[in-house]
């Protein structure tokens, strides 16, 4: 049979109050180091995935912003060409206003000019038929005149006759 002997049951003895102890000093402090890690571990994943999950949110968030700014500047653009558009074309049509009104008056101007200068010319034929009046009337007639041209002929040639 087995016999027990007082060694056996001396080193099962402290075999056993090791274990107590090692579990009490060691295995229970690491466990509990463990778990805490392992805590960590769990939280910085969780916040990994906040941070993720936030991040993917901003992204979208900054998408539907830059494609609203998009929009917004597609926007503003249409509408500058659209004010510029109208502004050249108010322009225009007041360039085209100003110059059919200075067509008008310098066509005016015209009229006004020639009936001046028709005036004039009548006043001026009006003086030079005077003056011609004046000098036939001063001279006489042209019958006259053609008399004594012909008197004045017969003249010299009687002379160079004789």
């Amino acid at each position: 049979m087995i016999q027990i002997n007082m060694n056996l049951v001396y080193t099962i003895i402290n075999l056993i109050v090791l274990y107590l102890l090692l579990r009490h000093f060691l295995i229970r402090p690491v466990m509990e180091v463990m778990e805490k890690r392992r805590r960590m571990i769990d939280e910085g994943f969780q916040n990994a995935r906040s941070a993720k999950e936030d991040a993917l949110k901003m992204k979208r968030e900054y998408e539907a912003s830059l494609s609203g700014a998009k929009q917004e500047a597609v926007r503003i653009v249409e509408n500058a060409r659209r004010s510029a558009k109208n502004e050249y074309d108010r322009i225009v049509n007041e360039a085209g206003d100003e110059a059919g009104n200075i067509i008008v008056s310098a066509k005016e101007t015209v009229r006004i000019e020639r009936e001046k200068a028709m005036r004039e010319m009548k006043s001026e034929i009006a003086s030079l038929a005077a003056a011609s009046a004046r000098k036939l009337i001063k001279e006489g007639t042209r019958e006259q005149q053609d008399q004594a041209l012909y008197d004045e002929f017969l003249k010299e040639n009687a002379d160079e006759d004789r």
